[in-house]
């Protein structure tokens, strides 16, 4: 499976759908992205991580800038990150809990969630 990285706008929010492995490779195209869409005004974003089936640490080291980067310009950041999903139950999840960082994300389920202004997160 090919790492990509896919736009979908979903009202105010700028979605970037990853799949595949986000490691060492591939972090700076999802990094590059992020600051695109910054850059672009969108300040509402949600990172849709349900099909990528490894992430390493540079992959979570984008997770962290890319929060740090949201929150630098009062934006929202939310992940999707379902409790199964990329073939193994959430790589990705795992690894968040794993190093006691899933707490500094607003997890959200599905799409619809994350988008909705009536959802709350995932409790992490």
């Amino acid at each position: 499976m090919t790492f990509k990285v896919t736009d979908v706008e979903q009202g105010e929010w700028a979605v970037l759908g990853v799949s595949g492995e986000l490691d060492l490779v591939t972090s700076p195209v999802l990094r590059q992205r992020v600051h695109d869409a910054v850059a672009e005004g969108c300040h509402s974003v949600v990172l849709d991580l349900s099909d990528v089936f490894f992430c390493d640490s540079s992959g979570v080291g984008v997770l962290i800038a890319t929060r740090r980067l949201i929150r630098s310009c009062q934006g929202r950041l939310r992940l999707i990150l379902p409790a199964q999903g990329a073939s193994d139950g959430s790589h990705v999840n795992r690894v968040l809990g794993a190093l006691g960082v899933r707490r500094l994300f607003d997890v959200y389920p599905d799409m619809d969630s994350a988008v909705s202004e009536e959802e709350d997160p995932l409790s992490a």
